[in-house]
């Protein structure tokens, strides 16, 4: 197996929230009373869940596999609504480029252990 492979976590890092001081402007700000109709509030926290991937836990699904042409092991993420991989990693390319110089390597070592089948050309 080659030494590009490294073991990585799977899924996305976790933001933290960054809290900003506040400016002396809204210190000194005076206090209004406005009708509901003009008035400011805040944000649905629920809309913004919805829309987040990682919530979704019921829709998607993750597996390792083990891929043996090319040695390594291959994370991914499936749509369980489909059955379609939505990420994976590595990606497929990559996987068929370890496999093919996996099946070359294994050639070069049958011929170096027998040494005759090079002098029949």
């Amino acid at each position: 197996m080659g030494t590009d492979f490294s073991i990585k976590p799977v899924g996305a890092p976790v933001a933290t929230a960054v809290v900003q001081p506040a400016s002396s402007a809204a210190d000194d700000a005076v206090a209004t009373q406005l009708p509901p109709s003009q008035s400011v509030t805040a944000a649905d926290v629920s809309a913004r869940v919805r829309n987040d991937p990682r919530t979704s836990g019921d829709t998607l699904s993750r597996q390792v596999i083990v891929d043996r042409d090319a040695a390594s092991m291959v994370y991914q993420v499936v749509d369980n609504r489909t059955s379609l991989v939505v990420k994976q990693f590595p990606e497929e390319a990559m996987l068929r480029r370890r496999a093919y110089f996996r099946a070359l390597d294994l050639v070069k070592a049958e011929r170096a252990q027998d040494p005759a089948t090079d002098r029949q050309a």
